[in-house]
């Protein structure tokens, strides 16, 4: 296997299993493995626990092998056998760009062929019997975006625990969920991240920065594609990183399927959060602000995006310093689910009475 030597500086995309991506074999890593000690000081890499991470069942659907965000950490912080991965059957997201002073470690998947078949593909040196087995020996632990709506369930025994924990968006799929995740968090006074990866990609950091020259922002737009909740949370969190925090109410006036949802916020702006599903609308995403002194259309560049997700969580786990607080991933779960209550029940639904 070739090694991989690309900077943390390094800009480059992910490559997903396909025909094209034939070119991979460049980006494999070889399986020499350093000692693993637990107790990462400044210097030595950090090891890793990776959960729920080698297959995917959207909404009570039947796993199947595969996992766009398991197979994306994992690469990228382990590198790959590339033979082994042609051998792979369903999703591989391989990482061009590596995390260089992080390691996985362990790995667990309710289906525990699958995660073994991902230990030997990516060079994890031991798979775990249980998600809380993936939780000790390690500095963190990596709870990956399984389908399921619930995978903030692994996240408690790490918690507890003390394990500085990324649980992958969605936090949950209610608000009140979210809340005592996040209060455990604050409880235990252990690290907790969640959050899309799009609000760290370069080009929406950079237009966070261009707010002030646009004026004063009374409407923006937000759109992305599928469900509400489990996707728009990317339209939303564009918006945040972008705009702030600070909703309060909202209005869906549109149609099952096809989300029109205007948030209203503290300060008199009004977003509008646009959200429809593969059969009325092709999946992509966009942010648009209308500024008193300008306007600004950003199509999000996604190459690297769990490069920079990763990077942050990291970066959490050695300062203790917070990119997404997490009582702002809260307000967005509430957000999202006061959105999808007002199309069933007709009405304006405020974010305080969905946390209730």
């Amino acid at each position: 296997m070739n090694q991989v030597t690309t900077p943390r500086s390094s800009r480059r995309s992910f490559l997903k299993t396909s025909s094209a991506a034939a070119i991979a074999g460049t980006l494999a890593s070889p399986l020499g493995f350093p000692s693993l000690l637990c107790g990462a000081s400044a210097g030595e890499k950090l090891k890793l626990g990776l959960i729920s991470a080698a297959t995917y069942g959207y909404m009570g659907a039947p796993r199947t092998t595969g996992s766009h965000h398991g197979t994306a950490f994992a690469t990228a912080c382990n590198g790959y056998d590339e033979a082994k991965r042609k051998q792979w059957e369903g999703t591989f997201v391989a990482a061009q760009k590596r995390i260089e002073d992080a390691r996985i470690v362990c790995v667990w998947d309710p289906v525990k062929a699958a995660a073994e078949r991902l230990a030997d593909v990516c060079g994890i040196p031991r798979v775990c019997d249980s998600a809380d087995e993936c939780a000790e020996g390690v500095d963190a632990v990596l709870i990956v975006d399984d389908g399921s709506g619930e995978q903030w369930k692994y996240a408690l025994a790490p918690l507890n625990k003390g394990v500085p924990t990324y649980c992958d968006k969605p936090l949950a799929m209610t608000a009140k969920q979210a809340k005592e995740v996040a209060d455990l968090a604050r409880k235990t006074g252990t690290p907790l991240m969640s959050a899309s990866s799009l609000r760290f990609v370069p080009d929406v950091v950079a237009l966070a920065k261009e707010v002030p020259s646009l004026g004063d922002i009374h409407l923006a737009t937000t759109i992305c594609g599928n469900e509400l909740v489990y996707y728009g949370i990317h339209a939303l969190e564009m918006a945040y990183a972008v705009l702030g925090r600070g909703a309060v109410s909202c209005l869906n006036v549109g149609q099952p399927g096809r989300n029109l949802v205007r948030v209203r916020f503290e300060n008199g702006r009004d977003l509008m959060l646009m959200v429809a599903e593969k059969e009325w609308m092709r999946a992509g995403y966009q942010i648009n602000l209308y500024g008193t002194k300008g306007w600004r259309t950003l199509t999000p560049q996604l190459a690297d995006l769990y490069w920079y997700l990763l990077d942050r969580f990291l970066d959490l786990v050695r300062t203790k310093k917070e990119s997404v607080p997490i009582e702002e991933e809260v307000e967005v779960i509430a957000v999202l689910e006061a959105g999808k209550r007002s199309l069933a029940e007709k009405r304006e639904v405020t974010v305080a009475e969905v946390l209730q």
